[in-house]
């Protein structure tokens, strides 16, 4: 059985979507984009975006009854390939070892003009 998990400590669904789902004791989050979830706006600079996104991230598994500790895969999708080690020490900040799996992209493009995007699966705390 599928239930749908929506906070508000993270930007709401720009489409028609959910935030994630949980079935059993998994987690499937969509693509948290770095929008500041009081603002509505979007950081400057890749640095900035990884940041926020990764702490909406964190909001939506959290209200799922997870936590970033219990990533099992994320995958990270940047605008340049050219920021994969700036994004590496941010991303090394917020996931504990052992590491989930990790998938990166260079992508043509993200919503609202973002420079950084990432989701994950995750297992219920």
């Amino acid at each position: 059985m599928k239930t749908i998990i929506a906070t508000g400590n993270a930007p709401k669904a720009v489409g028609p979507y959910s935030q994630a789902t949980v079935c059993g004791d998994l987690i499937f989050t969509s693509g948290q984009l770095p929008i500041d979830p009081l603002t509505g706006k979007v950081p400057e600079g890749v640095e900035a975006q990884a940041h926020q996104a990764i702490r909406n991230l964190k909001a939506v598994l959290e209200e799922g009854g997870s936590s970033l500790a219990s990533v099992l895969k994320t995958t990270v999708f940047l605008k340049d390939i050219a920021d994969f080690t700036a994004i590496n020490a941010i991303y090394a900040e917020y996931f504990p070892e052992p590491y989930p799996g990790r998938s990166c992209y260079q992508v043509a493009a993200l919503p609202a003009g973002a420079l950084f995007e990432i989701e994950a699966i995750a297992v219920k705390d």
